[in-house]
């Protein structure tokens, strides 16, 4: 058992350096796109998903050693720690930040979208619609107005809600038209400059694009087709291109906004179900593994949209 334990732990530790370097400015010669496991195996639940990084560096992952938890992964730590606990009955399934610092969450169990202000622990009911299948992904823009995926598994069907303050302060929501209709919506964000949201639908293994004109999407186009059920979270970079989790696949696929597929990543498991960039700089890319219940890290080329969601200077 002593053998085991070393091994384990020797495993753990250069997992750690691996993510204290990846938290660093990128040295000449740095070698981008090799992922390594960052917290120890088990630490979440199957369910584990929705990767988000605050201001400070932290990231947050829901599920943490059971359902209906946030876990929270400090800069430098080995392994995670209990955030919050959500109101009984709801599970988290996506988180994101404001340019405030506020942290969303959806929690698909009840049909809430929860806000927590930067430096509190409550959970608050921010939007609740009985009209939700099952809120599921998040993106948000610079307006604080969040675009959520909603799918109907049972269905094989989906839609894409839009959720905003209104000027009267009161929070508003809203299914968005559509010029097509969606399958599974699953993984979804905004481009860079905010005038195309990306939708994937799971069941059929497309990314589709989609121009945004308030509550209404317009301009459908289909940017690629993978094989059926194998993606899942999406992430977009500042140059405009998609980080996609291919679970069941075992890898991170790189795709421009034209469709070409650039590389796949591989990861340590098969089954990434999310992926938040991060770091000091932004490009570290942090990915949930499903399978085993662990965060890995690599870093990449380019910082993460949403990083620089929270930046003033970022470029």
């Amino acid at each position: 058992m002593a053998i085991i334990y070393g091994k384990i732990f020797s495993c753990l530790c250069c997992s750690a350096a691996a993510f204290l370097a990846a938290a660093t400015p990128a040295p000449a010669g740095e070698k981008l796109f090799e992922s390594v496991q960052v917290t120890p195996a088990g630490e979440y639940t199957s369910g584990i998903e929705g990767p988000a990084v605050d201001l400070d560096g932290n990231l947050y992952v829901v599920n943490f050693g059971r359902q209906g938890t946030i876990g929270m992964l400090a800069p430098g730590s080995l392994a995670s720690d209990n955030f919050i606990e959500l109101p009984e009955g709801s599970v988290g399934n996506s988180i994101r930040f404001a340019r405030d610092g506020t942290m969303f969450i959806a929690d698909y169990k009840k049909h809430n979208i929860f806000a927590i202000k930067k430096g509190s622990r409550v959970a608050e009911v921010w939007f609740h619609s009985d009209q939700m299948h099952q809120p599921n992904d998040m993106t948000i823009a610079r307006d604080g107005t969040i675009y959520a995926s909603d799918p109907n598994w049972k269905e094989h069907s989906g839609q894409i809600w839009r959720i905003w303050k209104g000027l009267d302060g009161s929070v508003q929501g809203q299914v968005m038209t559509a010029p097509r209709t969606m399958g599974t919506t699953n993984g979804i964000d905004l481009s860079p400059d905010e005038k195309t949201l990306y939708v994937g639908e799971s069941g059929s293994g497309q990314i589709w694009s989609y121009s945004i004109h308030g509550s209404a999407l317009g301009d459908a186009k289909l940017i690629k087709t993978f094989e059926r059920n194998t993606i899942d979270g999406i992430r977009t970079d500042m140059t405009g291109k998609l980080l996609i989790a291919r679970i069941l696949n075992g890898t991170i696929a790189v795709v421009t906004p034209g469709g070409l597929l650039q590389r796949e990543i591989a990861l340590k498991n098969k089954e990434p179900s999310n992926l938040a960039f991060g770091g000091n700089d932004g490009r570290t890319v942090f990915v949930t593994q499903r399978q085993g219940g662990f965060i890995e890290s690599f870093r990449s080329d380019n910082k993460g949209r949403e990083y620089c969601l929270q930046k003033t200077d970022c470029r």
